[in-house]
Formats: structure tokens, sequence, C-alpha cells
């Protein structure tokens, strides 16, 4: 019996490693044709150009962010644009706070908001879809139709309803960003499993006893990395499309943070009063970081496509 049962792990493992194979070159592919895409190339360099910017833009600022400048508040609006001979290299808002500095701190709080709220939904998405499709029977059904109960609230109606019960805090930002964007990720998640469950090497691993926490996590997780890497990257646009849409409203983080969409908002407010440079960019590095993000999203969903093989 102890004979039969090495024979049998013996095999998962070799099924395991020949599923895994094919892997590895498909992943090599992928790589070779994401590096040919012009498209995402392009969106990988405004991504790196973005994050640079947000962490180590803040060395060059001669002002801090909340620092006021008496000497252009209330002035005429050119005597508050963009000049270097005063260190306003983007101007200042209408309380003479610098704007380049502000931005910088907008491109990191939304740059967090992002990937954090991504991750988290990511994450929570990624466990219950493997569980759901894994259990099936009445354990899929009655898991998935919770998720079908919980898509039809109103998903901006929910998060507004967190800010305003617990606060403008990014606490409850990133939770509520996090938790009500799980929902689209546990469906694709819990599809991809239940055609990769009666694989032979997943057959094989459940013949010898493997218990099923430690085939999601060894084989069915890993079979998922392309599909979740692709999602991840088209799912941090959406979060940080989601908060600027919520500090527009003004319901996002509060002073003395600010963001990309705080600051747009900032701007769209005096740009009656010529103040173009406080919408055009926090505008300009909000459209960079948007498009790098979609642009290396489908670059990559191109090249994990078996189909274009």
């Amino acid at each position: 019996m102890v004979v039969n049962q090495q024979k049998m792990r013996a095999l998962s493992d070799r099924l395991a490693e020949d599923a895994d194979s094919p892997g590895r070159s498909l992943w090599a592919d992928a790589r070779r044709r994401f590096l040919a895409n012009r498209a995402a190339m392009t969106g990988l360099a405004m991504l790196v150009l973005v994050t640079l910017f947000a962490l180590f833009g803040g060395t060059l600022a001669q002002w801090s962010n909340e620092e006021l400048d008496y000497t252009v508040m209330g002035m005429v609006a050119e005597e508050g644009g963009p000049r270097l001979d005063n260190g306003h290299y983007f101007g200042t808002d209408e309380l003479g706070r610098d704007l380049y500095a502000r931005t910088v701190q907008g491109t990191q709080v939304s740059l967090l908001v992002g990937v954090v709220g991504a991750l988290v939904a990511v994450s929570v998405g990624t466990l219950y879809g493997a569980v759901a499709g894994y259990a099936g029977g009445r354990v899929d059904n009655a898991m998935m139709r919770a998720v079908d109960v919980l898509m039809s609230i109103p998903y901006m109606f929910v998060l507004i309803l967190i800010l305003v019960m617990y606060g403008r805090s990014m606490t409850a930002l990133f939770v509520g960003l996090g938790l009500i964007s799980w929902l689209e990720m546990s469906r694709i998640v819990r599809g991809q499993t239940l055609s990769l469950k009666n694989r032979e090497f997943i057959e094989a691993a459940r013949a010898t006893g493997v218990p099923a926490a430690t085939i999601i996590r060894r084989h069915i997780l890993p079979n998922l990395a392309g599909v979740i890497a692709v999602y991840a990257t088209l799912l941090v646009p959406l979060m940080i499309l989601t908060e600027s849409f919520i500090s527009f409203l003004g319901l996002g983080v509060q002073e003395p943070l600010t963001s990309l969409g705080a600051l747009i908002s900032e701007g769209a407010g005096t740009i009656a009063y010529g103040t173009i440079w406080q919408l055009g960019f926090p505008l300009l590095f909000f459209v960079l970081t948007l498009f790098g993000f979609f642009f290396v999203g489908d670059g990559l969903r191109d090249a994990l496509d078996p189909k274009d093989r």
C-alpha cells in the first residue's frame, strides 16, 4: 500500500511537471510577444515615468505640499502660473500652495489606492472563486448565488455609504474599493478552476490524499497566474477612476492629503479664472497613468491569449 502511494505521488509530481513545462515555454513566448507589442511597451514606459515621478519627484520640490507662498496668494492668474525663479514648477493653487509638490503627493496617493485596492480585490476574489470552483456542487451554487446577490447592489452607492459611515479615511477607502471589486474576479477564477480541476495532475494529487487546500495552492492557483495578472493590471485603473470620481464628489481623501482626482476637481473649479495649469498638470499624470495601465493590460492579454499563437 505504501509503495502504491509512493508511485501515485511520483506520478502526480511528474504530471504536474509536465503541465508546468509547457507553461514555461508559454510564458517565454508571452514575454516575447509582450516585448514586441509597441503599445504595451509605450504603456510600460508611461508607468515607469509616472512611478519615478511619484517616488523621486519630491526631491526636486522647493516647497512642501502644505506650505503657503504669501507672495502669490491672491495675485492674478499670471503671477500664480508655472515659474522657475520662485520654485513653483507647476504653478500654485488659489491658496498659494505649490502645485508641483501636490501633484507628486496626488500621484502617490492615486497609485497607492489603485494598487492596494486591486490587490485586495484580486486576493479576495481569487480565493473565493478557487474555493467555489474546486468544491463544486451545492457549495459552489451557494457561493455564486451570494455573488449574484452582491453584484445586484449598486457599486457606487455601497462605496459612498462606507465612506459616510466610517469617515473619509484611507483605510475606509481601501476596504471599500477592494471588498466590492472582487465579485467579477471570483467569477473569472471560478470558471478557470472548473476547467482545471479535472486535469490529470489534479486527479493524481487527489488520489494520493493531498488536501484540497494544498491542491488549490500548489496546482490550481499557479495555473491561474496569467489570468490573475491580466485582470489585476486592468483593475488598477478602474480603482483609480473610482477614487477620482469619489474625490471629485468631495468624498475622497481628506486634507492635507490629496489625490489626482481631488486636484482635477480643484482645477476644474478655478479654470474660469484662467488657471489652466491647476487642471492641466494633474490631468496629464492622470491620463498617463490610466493609459499606461490600459496599454500594459491589453498587451498582457494579447500575449497570453492562446488563440493568437
